[in-house]
C-alpha cells in the first residue's frame, strides 16, 4: 500500500509494469466493445473488421514502450479519446482522420514563399 501511494505521488498511476499492461489491455477491450456503436453513431463507411484492424494497428505502434509513466500517459490519452468519441464531442471528420495513413502527411505542400524563392 505504501509503495502504491509513493508511485501515485510520483505521477504514476500504475504501481508496476504488469498493472500498466492490464490497464492498456482494458483500454483496448473498451475501444473494441464500442466499435459497433461508433460506426452506427458516426455513420462510418467502414466495417467492424476494418475498424478493429486499425485499432490493433494503433495499439501495436506503442507495443515496445517499457516506461510505466509513458504507458500510463498513453492509456489516459486513449481513455480521453474514447470519452470524446462516445460523447460526440468529435465530428465524423475527426473520427475518419483516425483511418488516415500517416505517410500521406510526411511531405506537406510547400508554402507560397518557399515556392516563390525557388523561382516557381
Amino acid at each position: 500500500m505504501a509503495s502504491q501511494t509513493a508511485a501515485v505521488a510520483r505521477g504514476v498511476i500504475s504501481a508496476s509494469a504488469q498493472d500498466a499492461r492490464v490497464s492498456a489491455l482494458g483500454l483496448y477491450r473498451a475501444w473494441s466493445r464500442q466499435i459497433p456503436f461508433i460506426i452506427e453513431l458516426f455513420r462510418l463507411d467502414k466495417t467492424e473488421e476494418e475498424c478493429r484492424a486499425k485499432l490493433k494497428e494503433k495499439f501495436l505502434i506503442n507495443k515496445n514502450v517499457q516506461d510505466v509513466r509513458q504507458i500510463d500517459m498513453l492509456v489516459i490519452k486513449g481513455k480521453m479519446e474514447l470519452e470524446e468519441t462516445l460523447k460526440v464531442w468529435k465530428q465524423t471528420t475527426h473520427v475518419m482522420r483516425f483511418f488516415e495513413d500517416p505517410q500521406t502527411n510526411m511531405n506537406p505542400p510547400k508554402p507560397f514563399m518557399d515556392k516563390f524563392l525557388d523561382g516557381r
